[in-house]
């Protein structure tokens, strides 16, 4: 499963809103709010891509995979 890491990397950057992200960056508020509560389904390339930039961050910074299984034990 992978999981998505903005509300961490917000609250390292304390950034307390989600308007900033979105100013900032121009993606769709509901998008960062899916994200946001790591509700997300699909992540396009190219948002992924502004929240790196925004944040000075990698992919791996962004996102996270945890192995369901090892999750259960």
């Amino acid at each position: 499963m992978i999981t998505c890491k903005l509300s961490r990397l917000m609250g390292d950057r304390k950034i307390l809103k989600l308007s900033e992200v979105v100013h900032a960056t121009g993606i769709n508020r509901n998008t960062l709010t899916s994200m946001y509560y790591d509700r997300a389904v699909r992540i396009e390339l190219p948002v992924a891509d502004k929240l790196c930039k925004y944040f000075n961050c990698t992919m791996s910074d962004l996102f996270e995979y945890v192995d369901a299984l090892e999750e259960q034990n």
